[in-house]
């Protein structure tokens, strides 16, 4: 097939080339913004442009049918404008090596036509002299709604019949929106989120996670090289080592000032986990993943609480969703009510297994059953008529208020998901959730809950090949890349 080569852009002799040289447009442009902006230089902000990656397929042919991505239904060109290609580089160079080994490809980079706005630069002067600079005014872009949307992603038809076929999921805005939003919410560099995520609503489950991370650290033995904490600080091997001399995590400063405190526990290759306490209901849920979906995620886990619906359910019981009834209504008009939300069986197994291992050969103690979640945190403050009435023909195990949000946006931006609960409370039965009887269920299950969570994320981690999975893809309107 043949393509014109695009104004501008250069052919690429390999995917090393391609990324090298993205990384260099976008770094040569934003240090270019820094200096227009501080010399006053303003018209020279027309070249601070954001890279763009054009792949051409050359030739349609069948692949391997199992390939759950890297694949496409035409020839033609492909194509992205990309924002911090440095954050998302090993993905980039797992994607472009996929596409070119199922097809013949031609790769090229170079500057798009689009400007990028120095708020989504770090550390750029303030652009409000500038944009008070009369002729040259316009040159420099501000932040606009209008290139903020999920087109791609939610499948629109203009996104998929123009000249180009999209390449990524996302926008350079997009991208960065969602990036400056993950930072202003879990107060720290969005640089260092992991492939793995677990959620949770509790400071207890964040408090055992550096408990376990500080442990890692210091054995001398982990995979793990760091722990960022929601302050800024980076604690490496030898300063783990040197504080658990002192107290471990209890000599850590873990309070934040910020809606969502966020845990990285780093590795080299940045397959190691985050966890983000997200607080309460499935408008934090939903606004947290909107965000942590550019950076695709290897899958995101929640470990909550729940209410146990069933009888015969004791306190500290485990729950793992198979199914989700969404009476959340957040994202109803992005994904119909009548779409199913599938559960993953590969992040299933692993949820499964670590409770073996943590709990043991207690069959008793976990089932599997879908989740209810929903808007309404008093959902039990009804008549029993009325209870009666909303779940009569439920098959709903457990209430919560984030598994089905968290679970609908994994489905939504082809995201692994999962949610593995304990009950809390048994508000039908006469066992409502009290302050006494909560603590003293907290202290009992806190650690084992979180590291169940743990061990999956880390057995996942080993070949994440067993999580790429063909159930989160579209009949229509789905893009090359994962």
């Amino acid at each position: 097939m043949e393509l014109r080569e695009a104004p501008n852009m250069q052919k690429m002799s390999s995917i090393d080339e391609a990324i090298d040289t993205l990384i260099e447009i976008y770094n040569r442009s934003t240090e270019l913004a820094k200096q227009t902006l501080e010399n006053e230089d303003y018209a020279a902000y027309a070249d601070v442009v954001y890279p763009k990656l054009i792949v051409d397929v050359l030739k349609w042919k069948p692949i391997d049918r199992t390939e759950p991505f890297g694949y496409v239904d035409k020839a033609g060109r492909y194509s992205a404008i990309l924002s911090k290609p440095h954050i998302i580089e090993p993905y980039l160079r797992e994607q472009l090596t996929r596409l070119t080994s199922n097809y013949p490809c031609s790769i090229e980079v170079g500057p798009s036509d689009v400007r990028i706005p120095p708020e989504y630069i770090r550390d750029a002067p303030s652009a409000s002299e500038a944009r008070r600079a009369g002729d040259v005014a316009d040159i420099i872009p501000r932040p606009t709604l209008d290139e903020v949307q999920d087109a791609i992603i939610d499948g629109e038809w203009e996104a998929f019949n123009g000249s180009e076929q999209p390449l990524f999921h996302f926008g350079p805005q997009r991208f960065d929106i969602a990036c400056a939003r993950i930072e202003h919410y879990t107060g720290i560099q969005v640089d260092h989120v992991q492939k793995y995520i677990l959620f949770t609503n509790y400071a207890m489950h964040t408090s055992e996670f550096v408990h376990f991370a500080m442990n890692e650290l210091s054995s001398g033995s982990s995979r793990y090289v760091a722990l960022s904490l929601p302050n800024g600080q980076l604690i490496d091997a030898e300063t783990a080592a040197s504080l658990q001399e002192e107290g471990g995590a209890g000599a850590l400063d873990l309070g934040s000032r910020f809606q969502m405190p966020r845990y990285d526990l780093i590795t080299e290759d940045g397959d190691g986990i985050t966890i983000i306490n997200i607080g309460v209901g499935p408008s934090n849920a939903k606004t947290i993943t909107d965000c942590l979906a550019v950076l695709r995620p290897e899958a995101w886990v929640m470990i909550g609480h729940c209410a146990g619906l069933d009888a015969r359910m004791r306190i500290g019981d485990l729950i793992l969703g198979n199914a989700y009834q969404r009476e959340d209504h957040i994202l109803n008009n992005r994904i119909p009510l009548g779409n199913p939300i599938p559960a993953i069986p590969e992040v299933q197994k692993a949820l499964e297994s670590s409770v073996n291992e943590i709990y043991g050969d207690d069959n008793e103690l976990m089932r599997t059953g879908t989740v209810l979640s929903t808007d309404d945190r008093n959902w039990e403050w009804h008549t029993p008529r009325n209870l009666w009435n909303w779940l009569k023909g439920s098959t709903a195990v457990a209430v919560d208020m984030e598994s089905a949000t968290l679970a609908t946006n994994g489905y939504r931006y082809r995201i692994p998901y999962g949610a593995l609960l304990s009950v809390s409370d048994l508000p039908l039965h006469a066992v409502p959730k009290l302050p006494a009887q909560a603590q003293a269920f907290y202290s009992n299950s806190k650690e084992a809950h979180l590291m169940c969570a743990v061990r999956a994320m880390e057995y996942l981690a080993v070949d994440p090949e067993r999580l790429r999975t063909r159930k989160l893809r579209r009949t229509l309107g789905e893009v090359p890349f994962r």
